[in-house]
């Protein structure tokens, strides 16, 4: 079957895709604990249990963000640039997971108040709107984005300030770039490694063409591509590192038809991407358009299960192998049926979404570490910094267990999953119809391949230069 161009509106529609480590320091805990199952304040722990009663002291040091009533939580999201249709989701399942909080009782007492601030994906507007939150919140439950967390990195150490990254760039577990930054999942690099690996060994891939957009994004994916392909004796077919130009508000779908032609004249097995939704669909179905008939596959911010809504949903069916930081919705795990009941509940006309997930585990990052502070006596932006290096929060397999203490190598994520698109079980319905699914079938997960058990981390993949 041949493919045509996408239409702009199409391309337009498919405008969302994405795209460290807690400061040292320790707090004694205090030895005055208050015992009893009824004691106040117990709350509702990651995956919407109760938290063991009884684990909070008499009395707990506050400072900027917590009162004796409140937790004021942040957000840097991007609502209304390039990638809002991803991320107004992820800030959805934020608030739907706080509100089951505060009604299981808040943190310590205290009743969860978000700010969130639209960043618009632009790293000068995250400086300005950092700058309105640095005074007023406890912790940053997500930042959009590689640079425009990049720019408040060291501002974060100066202010005790801890922030969880929309980003997975593979510099956040080095204390010099990340060290109040507290990454979540693996990165772009080892996300890759794993990709190339598993579609090696069980799709028999032994050449590859990589196309990419600049920067860290983009320069982190191809790091760990040419790692896999070096170490495992592929052949490069075609180096289009960096050479996707990404959409932007002045020119939303920019000429791909150079590096079409080169993906279609490498005739190779595997097309590895580190660009976004709309521009992997107009590549695609260029490149098919004319004759190509390789697979495809790339870090997760390339894809999005909204692609099935489009005329290119039987090549993605056909062709595409899709790589994830998490599970997909509607996975069978032990912590996915407490995400499915509170949407369900709380957000009933929101359609099924797979990064429902991200804002659920990213919230369930935040709680563990205010939680983990509070039992510690010390809810001061100190107090949370150093307990973002005590805890290690277990994500009922929505995505794989996680920790921040001790030395990077020992703690980096290195597992990744693996799925297949299936565009005959793609249903985008309401939650408040029950079921949907957003078409994708679990292969293999959490996957950690050869190379990314072997990988000795000593810095990010990439470092972007100037």
């Amino acid at each position: 079957m041949k493919y045509k161009w996408l239409t702009a509106a199409v391309a337009a529609s498919l405008g969302l895709a994405a795209a460290g480590n807690a400061g040292a320091g320790t707090t004694e805990p205090p030895s005055d604990t208050t015992a009893g199952s009824d004691a106040p304040g117990a709350s509702a722990a990651p995956g919407g249990s109760e938290a063991p009663a009884g684990t909070y002291p008499a009395e707990i040091a506050t400072d900027i963000g917590v009162t004796d009533d409140t937790i004021t939580i942040g957000m840097l999201a991007d609502l209304s640039g390039a990638f809002s249709g991803l991320v107004t989701e992820i800030v959805a399942a934020q608030e739907v997971y706080w509100d089951m909080v505060n009604d299981n009782g808040g943190i310590a007492g205290r009743q969860v108040e978000l700010v969130i601030e639209d960043n618009e994906y632009n790293v000068e507007v995250q400086q300005q709107k950092y700058d309105a939150l640095r005074e007023e919140v406890a912790i940053i439950s997500q930042s959009t984005g590689s640079p425009h967390t990049a720019s408040i990195a060291a501002d974060l150490v100066e202010d005790n300030l801890l922030a969880i990254p929309l980003s997975w760039y593979s510099g956040w577990p080095d204390p010099e770039i990340g060290q109040n930054v507290l990454e979540s999942y693996t990165s772009y690099c080892v996300e890759s490694m794993n990709g190339i690996e598993w579609l090696n060994k069980n799709r028999d891939v032994q050449t590859v063409a990589l196309i990419s957009f600049p920067g860290e994004f983009g320069g982190d994916g191809d790091a760990g591509a040419r790692h896999a392909i070096e170490d495992l004796g592929l052949e490069l077919v075609y180096d289009g590192a960096g050479q996707v130009t990404p959409p932007s508000a002045e020119n939303p779908n920019p000429d791909q038809s150079g590096v079409i032609s080169q993906v279609v004249a490498s005739e190779a097995d595997l097309v590895w991407t580190t660009i976004n939704p709309a521009t992997l669909a107009s590549i695609m179905a260029g490149a098919v358009g004319q004759g190509f008939t390789g697979l495809w596959s790339g870090n997760s911010p390339s894809y999005s299960y909204k692609m099935l809504g489009t005329e290119v949903a039987a090549l993605l069916d056909e062709y595409y192998i899709q790589s994830t930081y998490t599970v997909t919705w509607g996975t069978d795990v032990p912590g996915m049926q407490a995400v499915v009941d509170e949407m369900t509940a709380r957000a009933p006309d929101l359609v099924v979404s797979d990064v429902y997930i991200v804002g659920w585990t990213e919230a369930m990052i935040t709680q563990e570490v205010l939680e983990q502070a509070a039992m510690n006596g010390d809810m001061t932006r100190a107090g949370i910094v150093a307990a973002g290096n005590e805890v290690t929060v277990d994500f009922g397999g929505l995505a794989p267990t996680q920790t921040w203490s001790g030395d990077p190598n020992d703690f980096i994520v290195r597992e990744s999953f693996l799925y297949d698109v299936n565009v005959a079980d793609y249903n985008p319905v309401a939650l408040s119809e029950g079921g949907g699914s957003t078409g994708s079938d679990l292969l293999e997960g959490p996957y950690t391949g050869d190379l990314a058990a072997a990988y000795a981390y000593d810095g990010p993949c990439f470092a972007p230069t100037g």
